[in-house]
């Protein structure tokens, strides 16, 4: 089986995604700044497993962004066409970050379609003002040609500080990864998730479990202003990492491959996660 999908939307002319693996189907959708690729660490295990669906968003890898402007809502839509592509009814999915606030969308927007709900150091909760605030100092450093220096600068954010110090390589090809997204489509995600409504009542209305992983080490989503929203949902995990920022299926890959299959096998099964 090739593993490159190629599809077309209403809104996205050339969607890329991968194909990987067989069993439940699991829906990895990558954050911000990245590509599928982000989960090349997991690939190996968990698709061992699980039937791996992994989209590369529009205006990353080998997906098209066709305008200036998208929406999380839009972006979800994604999601729908790829099950209905594959041929697959329904999935678990898990988001990175942005990609959580896009699987949050497609929560609200194709509920019937989701199986489960992981959020990797993401948040149902819409931008703070402040948060605002630092999107757009950002967005005008990018208009003015400064992508390079914003990714060099925001990126080892990203991780933990020991693992900055062990893994500088990681680091350096998470920025390079990132360079070859053009900067019309960095202000487009910006500006999409600054738009992006709070959606903590999705957590509460989910007729379906929601895990929740968090990194001790996070600075973007600090773990302490997620926990709130780890009691919302009927079924809920909670997942705190302790040598992770907000990078963990780089930063800590087995456990996030163990979590990942544990839930995935609750979600069909309704079992208890091994401990």
């Amino acid at each position: 089986m090739n593993p490159q999908q190629k599809i077309s939307t209403k809104a996205f002319s050339k969607l890329s995604y991968s194909r990987i693996g067989n069993g439940p189907a699991l829906m990895l959708i990558h954050g911000f700044p990245a590509s599928g690729q982000l989960w090349n660490p997991v690939i190996e295990q968990l698709s061992n497993y699980c039937t791996l669906l992994i989209p590369d968003l529009p205006g990353t890898g080998k997906s098209l962004l066709d305008q200036e402007q998208t929406s999380i809502e839009q972006l979800a839509g994604i999601l729908p066409a790829i099950l209905e592509h594959a041929g697959i009814e329904k999935c678990c999915v898990a988001g990175h970050s942005m990609g959580g606030y896009i699987g949050l969308a497609a929560a609200e927007l194709y509920p019937e379609k989701i199986q489960g709900l992981a959020l990797l150091h993401s948040t149902a909760a819409p931008d703070s003002d402040e948060r605002k605030v630092k999107r757009k100092k950002s967005i005008e450093l990018i208009h003015k040609g400064g992508t390079e220096a914003f990714l060099n600068a925001s990126i080892p954010d990203l991780f933990a500080r020991q693992f900055k110090q062990d893994h500088p390589e990681a680091i350096l090809n998470q920025i390079n990864e990132a360079l070859t997204i053009a900067p019309i489509t960095l202000i487009a995600f910006y500006n999409a998730m600054m738009e992006r409504p709070d959606r903590v009542e999705v957590l509460r209305r989910a007729h379906f479990p929601i895990m929740f992983i968090l990194g001790k080490d996070d600075l973007i989503i600090p773990y302490q202003s997620v926990l709130q929203q780890c009691t919302v949902s009927a079924v809920s995990f909670i997942k705190l990492y302790g040598a992770s920022a907000h990078m963990s299926m780089i930063e800590e890959k087995e456990i996030l491959q163990s979590d990942l299959l544990n839930f995935v096998n609750y979600c069909l099964y309704r079992a208890e996660p091994a401990h």
